[in-house]
């Protein structure tokens, strides 16, 4: 018998807000910047489509689409 993918059923488990920050920062890549309450609060604003159903975070829905916008809010925001 096959034992659990215990990756996948952390990557597909539903996170709160604070759960997410939590989880997506303790395994940032170095050199990627962080996320803040605030800037996932924009993430969630800006892109609704991600948030069909409920207002849960996953990390196999999100985690991805935060880290590719987060670089260019940066930028944006130093070129501001």
């Amino acid at each position: 018998m096959k034992s659990p993918d215990l990756d996948r059923i952390r990557s597909e488990r539903p996170l709160s807000l604070p759960g997410f920050l939590k989880i997506y920062n303790d395994d940032l890549p170095t050199g990627f910047p962080a996320a803040t309450i605030e800037l996932l609060r924009e993430f969630k604003k800006t892109h609704r489509s991600f948030f069909r159903l409920d207002a849960k975070w996953s990390l196999d829905q999100h985690r991805k689409r935060v880290m590719d916008w987060l670089p260019a809010r940066y930028r944006r925001d130093v070129s501001e």
